[in-house]
């Protein structure tokens, strides 16, 4: 238990030295020094200078979508990047960076993937992602866009991987959710927010899917085939019922039989066929006898 409290402590005392490193190394980040300062005050006599000729080098515009991020002598100038609109900067000192901030969307190529269950699949994918934190996009990695695109392709054969290929067909919306959530709190530092992910299409191999059709043919038979049996059982009982009424009304046979050949007459046919009664037919067969 002491051990482990120990170990609990310094492992807090790193995280808040690392901290408070940050923090120095931020408040001392836009610090030029004394050379800085003197090429800047250089610059800004140059500018003074020269004033109608370098006004169009100092003006810059950023558009409403658009976020700069201006360097000073290699130094983030402030924790915030600058626009829309119009601003200024140094000509010989200051170098600026524009950031987009709009949502961007991009395919992710076709991958091949090997499910849970060891079945080989190729499936695509969408993802809508922006950048919201100019600053870190820029200092943070050497292209926000490429490296989301990269770890998009990663992520989708990571989550997929873990699939099978039931789930894989039945939950895009789950691993679409899973997929999202990975990718926003892996590319954060990187200063962008993943808006949304979607599963465009699964191909699956030709053999399985033929193997997939005859079983869904094979199940689909053999449900029709419960349905048919279900269906004469139910006739046979009703069959049975109307045998019993009849049997205890001779007349209600006749009644029937009648009722046939109403129903074939009406059918326009030049012949005619009505049941025979079995008495009569029996009382032939005696009589030849």
């Amino acid at each position: 238990m002491i051990s482990t409290t120990s170990s609990t402590a310094e492992m807090v005392t790193q995280d808040k030295l690392q901290k408070n490193d940050g923090i120095i190394e931020d408040k001392n980040s836009g610090k030029l020094g004394c050379c800085g300062w003197l090429l800047v005050f250089i610059s800004i006599i140059f500018v003074i200078v020269t004033f109608p000729l370098t006004i169009f080098m100092c003006v810059k515009i950023v558009k409403e979508y658009e976020r700069a991020v201006i360097f000073r002598l290699g130094r983030i100038t402030d924790r915030k990047a600058k626009g829309p609109g119009l601003f200024l900067i140094l000509p010989c000192t200051d170098n600026f960076v524009k950031v987009d901030l709009r949502t961007v969307s991009f395919d992710i190529p076709p991958q091949e993937i090997l499910t849970k269950d060891s079945v080989t699949v190729s499936v695509d994918g969408v993802v809508y992602f922006r950048v919201y934190c100019p600053i870190s996009a820029v200092a943070n990695v050497t292209n926000a866009h490429s490296s989301t695109r990269l770890l998009a392709q990663t992520t989708l054969r990571n989550v997929l991987g873990t699939k099978n290929l039931a789930e894989l067909l039945s939950d895009r919306e789950g691993i679409s959710l899973s997929m999202q959530e990975a990718l926003d709190e892996a590319t954060d530092p990187w200063g962008i927010k993943v808006e949304r992910v979607e599963i465009k299409d699964v191909k699956l191999p030709h053999q399985l899917q033929r193997a997939m059709a005859a079983e869904a043919e094979a199940s689909r038979e053999a449900r029709a085939k419960i349905i048919a049996a279900e269906g004469e059982m139910k006739a046979s009982r009703a069959l049975k019922e109307a045998s019993l009424v009849m049997a205890d009304s001779p007349s209600a046979l006749q009644l029937r039989y009648l009722q046939t050949l109403n129903t074939i007459a009406a059918e326009k046919n030049s012949t005619i066929v009505f049941p025979l009664p079995i008495d009569i037919i029996q009382h032939f067969m005696h009589w030849k006898a």
